[in-house]
């Protein structure tokens, strides 16, 4: 006899919802997710699709009606709870538009809990849209299967952000200027833990004096050559996950 399918199937849609999910409940999704079930998916009644809420996990439902313009599910099954993710922020200076975007696309799917914007005297711009990334941040966690949303501060100038700083999290700074190898910095480091990164100009000589005195400050070097301010804050993330975070395979604080 053929084996039995898998419920629900690997390829089955996944979205995050605002509501909190139960077993025995039911999810009404409407507006551009609904789209994305409909007219992209093609999602029937009986079809499976992964629900998150960021608050207790995934979970399987079944497209109960399936209308023009929004789709009931059932929720069936607790398929897991919400991830642990490593207690790691990262403070990007404001980029362009769309290198900004991949920095919020790509920071999600390497596991950063916070993504903190920072405005700097040389930063090309100086607002985000939330709403827009909000929405960059959600469909890239569905694609990596997060259960976790990242969350997302409003952009703050630097003066502010290094005023406000909490005392218990460690704040690498990647200096064109030089510092320590970031990976030996991070593997030595433990607790909370964040990284600034500049903008395309880089950082001032006086915003630069004034990330190095600070207590909670530790400049780091990511190598020889000078990266764009999207190359660096990636490339060090991924560094600080391998050496410290959930890519190193040890315990690690957490988010709750």
């Amino acid at each position: 006899m053929p084996a039995t399918p898998a419920w629900p199937p690997k390829s089955a849609p996944r979205l995050f919802v605002p509501a909190p999910l139960a077993a025995g409940g039911h999810c009404v999704i409407d507006g551009q997710q609904a789209h994305y079930l409909l007219r992209v998916m093609r999602v029937a009644p009986g079809d499976a699709v992964i629900l998150c809420d960021d608050a207790t996990g995934e979970w399987a439902a079944r497209v109960a009606h399936a209308g023009k313009r929004d789709v009931t599910l059932d929720v069936v099954e607790h398929l897991r709870p919400r991830e642990q993710v490593p207690d790691f922020w990262l403070c990007p200076a404001l980029l362009k538009k769309d290198r900004f975007d991949w920095v919020l696309e790509k920071a999600t799917e390497l596991g950063v809990a916070r993504i903190q914007p920072v405005v700097t005297r040389r930063c090309v711009a100086d607002k985000l849209n939330p709403e827009r990334a909000r929405t960059i941040l959600t469909e890239a966690a569905e694609q990596c299967a997060r259960t976790a949303l990242p969350e997302l501060g409003e952009p703050v100038k630097l003066d502010a952000l290094l005023r406000d700083w909490p005392t218990d999290r460690k704040l690498f700074f990647a200096d064109e200027n030089g510092g320590d190898p970031a990976t030996q910095a991070f593997a030595a480091h433990t607790g909370p833990a964040a990284l600034i990164i500049g903008p395309e100009g880089g950082f001032d000589d006086a915003e630069r004096a004034a990330i190095r005195a600070h207590g909670s400050a530790q400049a780091i070097t990511l190598g020889p050559r000078i990266l764009r301010g999207e190359t660096a804050a990636l490339a060090a993330t991924a560094l600080w996950m391998g050496a410290a975070g959930d890519w190193a395979g040890i315990p690690c604080d957490t988010t709750p």
